[in-house]
């Protein structure tokens, strides 16, 4: 992974997308091969080459939709295609946290 100011380091050693958050909600967005951005990850480019990963980046980067820290994440391709998030950090950011906190019983009077 990296930010735009880090465009030199780009390595991808697995598929990956370029993801980025909305400034006025907070949305998780996903670059498309038409250059829109989308908050359906199956619809994300994915990238597998170095090159085609910093030219994505670079033109999100000069998008002027109101996202924030667009950068490029590692994803997982499964059967029939499906993309799912390739690490923990991401898979949280997709879907919210998914950790159970424990309930507390109302105090009694």
């Amino acid at each position: 992974m990296t930010s735009p100011l880090e465009q030199k380091k780009i390595k991808i050693t697995q598929p990956s997308v370029v993801t980025a958050n909305r400034t006025w909600d907070g949305a998780v967005i996903y670059r498309t091969a038409a250059g829109e951005w989308s908050i359906d990850l199956s619809e994300a480019a994915v990238v597998r080459a170095a090159d085609e990963a910093r030219a994505l980046l670079s033109e999100s980067a000069a998008d002027d939709l109101g996202a924030v820290g667009a950068y490029i994440a590692p994803v997982e391709i499964g059967e029939g295609g499906a993309i799912a998030p390739g690490n923990l950090r991401e898979t949280i950011r997709a879907t919210g946290v998914t950790i159970g906190l424990p309930v507390q019983e109302p105090a009694r009077v």
